[in-house]
């Protein structure tokens, strides 16, 4: 075995494109493992952390395209390395085959191409993202901004603009919403209906809204304002103008508000306008206190399955207490299934490798009574922060879409390579009992997920074969993917398949609670 790479000084590509690449090099006979980066302080320890690695690397910087390969022979990581050229050529030439003369290359050639839109997503540099949402706004466009890395200052300045003219922003790093059914960004394809969503989360909007369209309700709107919008610094600004906004909505009978804990100020502010709308609120602000949403006549929920499924009650009229039911009786149901998991399990530690962070959020909180606080690099107390992100600790549970995982790369939902090494990686730790995982569905996400994931769970299972994977699939039967096509493919695999990301939780907690006692 050889490892050798390259550089490219100033050669910048993007993500998406250099992922593509390292896949199509891995296809070749003879490669062990490949990666092709920006060389991001994040992307030089990951290359380091997988040993792929050189010592010229060590001088290059985030403007600089690293390569490299871990090969059988020398032969093989020349011809490897050669071929990245050809790669990027024919990907540029199949980009250059699509542009046709109705591209726009402007905001002003856009807005002239579509003089009747109302809404813009902008997905640009962050330092170029809040000059070009101004512009949206000052042409009486609501703006989604998906860019992430707007400093709070230009957050704050386009959000209070917004509120003058009358619009919404949506972010930054806004990643999900449905707006007129439409799926934008990460969403996914739910019924039509008269529920709607303030979110400053998004894949607990996701979770929610696929929740209650495979429950046969529908999304009136899901709106998503991004995860610093109910931070002091901005103060709830769109979040309360959403709210707003559907309060008045006659489409909209019911509403949902998910969130990690705003800060208090602005949770007081959210309180006082819930305070003042007569249509059924139900909310759920993971891991805060649920006395103050009940407190000011909504309904609070301790998991993004329960705030779905009071929603769909309150909507169609039904009784709550009974719809939950189905949750409480299934309970006994995922008690007996651990403990027959737990017979064959070995080890004694849970993993769990997550791409959304509100699920990832919500598998802590639900463990935490069950197994006591776990590790993370997204920890719900301080004390059990990850020292190095790489090695586990005891129980963990990872959130693979934090800005240390993605910094030059696609996102877990798109890019499954760090994941899927994670997940053989943590099955040859013989204290492993449980791997506990999220997929994703919907546009933007991988088209494929099983095609990635099964391999490696294939691989884990050879490794350690009385290893339990336990899963949850976030989408529905109109998604791309197929939420059914992409469990049968995964039970197949030998993974047990939940309901809900809660469901899954309760089974890997229970299990290791079970083993541990």
């Amino acid at each position: 075995m050889i490892v050798k790479g390259i550089s490219k000084k100033g050669a910048y590509y993007d993500s998406v494109t250099l992922m593509i690449v390292s896949k199509e090099i891995n296809k070749i006979d003879g490669i062990l493992d490949s990666t092709v980066v920006m060389g991001t302080m994040e992307n030089k320890a990951i290359m380091q952390s997988a040993g792929l690695w050189t010592p010229e690397f060590n001088a290059l910087s985030d403007t600089d395209l690293l390569i490299c390969v871990k090969a059988d022979n020398s032969e093989v990581a020349d011809n490897a390395i050669k071929s990245v050229d050809g790669i990027l050529k024919e990907l540029r030439s199949k980009k250059d085959e699509g542009v046709n003369s109705k591209t726009a290359h402007s905001f002003e050639q856009a807005i002239s191409q579509l003089p009747n839109a109302n809404l813009s997503l902008i997905s640009v540099a962050g330092k170029y993202a809040a000059r070009e949402a101004k512009k949206a706004l000052d042409n009486g466009l609501h703006v989604m901004l998906f860019s992430d890395n707007v400093s709070i200052a230009d957050e704050l300045e386009l959000k209070k603009l917004a509120k003058e003219k009358g619009l919404l922003v949506m972010g930054s790093d806004c990643g999900t919403a449905i707006i007129n059914g439409v799926p934008l960004a990460f969403a996914n394809v739910v019924n039509q209906g008269n529920i709607g969503i303030v979110a400053a989360s998004g894949t607990g909007l996701q979770e929610i809204s696929c929740i209650i369209s495979n429950m046969g309700a529908g999304i009136s709107q899901a709106i998503g304002t991004g995860g610093r919008d109910v931070k002091q610094e901005i103060g709830g600004i769109m979040f309360i103008e959403s709210l707003k906004a559907l309060a008045s909505d006659s489409k909209t009978e019911c509403i949902v508000l998910v969130s990690k804990p705003p800060h208090p100020d602005v949770l007081k502010k959210i309180s006082e306008e819930i305070k003042s709308i007569s249509k059924p609120v139900v909310g759920i602000f993971i891991g805060g206190n649920p006395e103050i949403l009940s407190n000011v006549g909504a309904i609070p929920a301790s998991t993004l399955e329960e705030a779905a499924i009071i929603a769909v009650a309150k909507a169609q009229g039904k009784d709550v207490q009974a719809a939950l039911q189905q949750i409480n009786s299934r309970k006994l149901e995922i008690d007996n299934k651990a403990k027959e998991l737990s017979k064959i399990a070995k080890g004694k530690y849970l993993r769990g490798l997550f791409s959304g962070g509100t699920l990832c959020d919500e598998a802590q909180l639900v463990m935490k009574d069950m197994i006591g606080n776990v590790y993370s690099n997204s920890p719900l107390s301080p004390d059990f922060k990850l020292k190095d992100l790489w090695v586990s600790n005891e129980n963990t549970i990872l959130d693979m879409g934090e800005d240390e995982f993605t910094s030059g790369r696609p996102h877990p939902m798109i890019d499954f390579s760090l994941r899927k090494k994670r997940i053989e990686s943590e099955a040859a730790d013989p204290n492993v009992a449980v791997i506990l995982l999220d997929v994703v569905l919907g546009y933007g996400s991988h088209m494929d997920p099983a095609s990635e994931l099964v391999p490696s769970i294939q691989k884990a299972k050879e490794i350690s074969p009385k290893l339990i994977i336990i899963c949850s699939v976030t989408g529905t039967i109109g998604d791309p993917q197929k939420r059914e096509l992409v469990i049968e493919k995964l039970k197949n695999a030998g993974v047990e398949v939940l309901p809900s990301n809660a469901a899954a939780a309760q089974l890997a907690g229970r299990i290791v609670s079970i083993i541990n006692h």
